[in-house]
């Protein structure tokens, strides 16, 4: 009986985390992907490849993500704070030649980063990998983004508004 209440539980936790929500408002607006943040991971794309995405633009609203040509309408939202260690031990590898990244490595001083996660069916592949820039970000301060695509991670800023404005 106790075992039953636990899965209720957890079922009724997860459909509270991920629900349909508006896209968090700290993320409206037009980000400047600017750069590869180098890291110890092992990637699907060659550094040519990665580099091809920095310079492009990711804009959030209310309700979609899109980057290029790629858009994600009324995506599922997951917003929760992820520690250093649970970003290590998620996004690391266990063995010695595995993937390693951590909050060093991507610039993050704090203890902890906001993630936000957009769920959306699959789009067009892009160069093989079927994310999107932008669709599972950490929040490294009010202007800057850190996201990972094909296992590379970018940073993007956040365009001002009188910049934005002239495009």
């Amino acid at each position: 009986m106790i075992r039953r209440y636990k899965f209720a539980a957890f079922f009724l936790a997860l459909a509270v985390s991920v629900t349909a929500q508006d896209i968090p408002q700290q993320l409206h607006g037009k980000w400047l992907i600017k750069r590869i943040v180098p890291t110890t991971t092992i990637s699907c794309w060659s550094f040519k490849e990665a580099q091809r995405i920095v310079g492009t633009e990711i804009d959030y609203s209310a309700n979609r993500l899109r980057w290029k040509d790629r858009v994600a309408s009324d995506p599922l939202v997951e917003v929760s704070e992820l520690s250093a260690v649970e970003f290590q031990q998620e996004y690391s590898g266990g063995g010695a030649n595995d993937s390693q990244v951590n909050f060093g490595q991507l610039g993050i001083r704090s203890h902890s980063v906001t993630r936000i996660k957009l769920t959306h069916p699959d789009i067009k592949p892009i160069w093989g990998s079927y994310e999107i820039p932008g669709e599972e970000v950490l929040v490294k301060d009010k202007n800057t983004i850190i996201f990972s695509v094909c296992n590379v991670y970018f940073e993007a800023r956040r365009e001002s508004v009188s910049r934005a404005s002239t495009k």
